[in-house]
């Protein structure tokens, strides 16, 4: 059977592309990620990477608000690796003024939240103890 293996790329739609570059600049820089553009039958698409997957902006055909509790999606989650990461994400991101601190929800969660220019929700959080261990032990036999 195929295993999928990630997401990538993710494309997300924007009601203005020079204004949520601006905005995805500031936060994609403070995560690592490089930058591109290309067009996509004449319109410009904007293509923020690092080497596990991509994150395009493309301009939104119909303008209105982004609805999280709307059928599609809810919000997007990016996972650093540790605490440390997610600690250095969280102080580069709230010095930019585009996120507040993190905030605890378990012992070993963390996680903050921000919106992007057009209301999305997004999440960067650490690669918690119960993940990395379904992760690892995927063949295992449950318990």
């Amino acid at each position: 059977m195929p295993e999928i293996i990630g997401i990538d790329p993710i494309y997300v739609t924007v009601s203005d592309v020079a204004v949520s570059e601006k905005f995805y600049d500031t936060v994609m820089a403070a995560l690592g990620f490089k930058k591109n553009r290309f067009p996509v039958n004449d319109e410009k698409h904007i293509q923020y990477y690092n080497c596990h997957f991509g994150y395009v902006l493309r301009p939104a055909r119909l303008q209105r608000p982004h609805d999280a509790y709307a059928p599609g999606l809810h919000h997007l989650c990016f996972r650093v690796d540790g605490k440390r990461e997610l600690q250095e994400a969280a102080r580069k991101l709230t010095e930019a003024g585009v996120a507040k601190p993190y905030a605890e929800y378990a012992s070993d969660y963390f996680a903050f939240f921000f919106l992007d220019r057009d209301g999305l929700r997004l999440e960067i959080t650490h690669y918690r103890l119960e993940r990395r261990q379904r992760h690892d032990d995927w063949e295992s036999p449950a318990s």
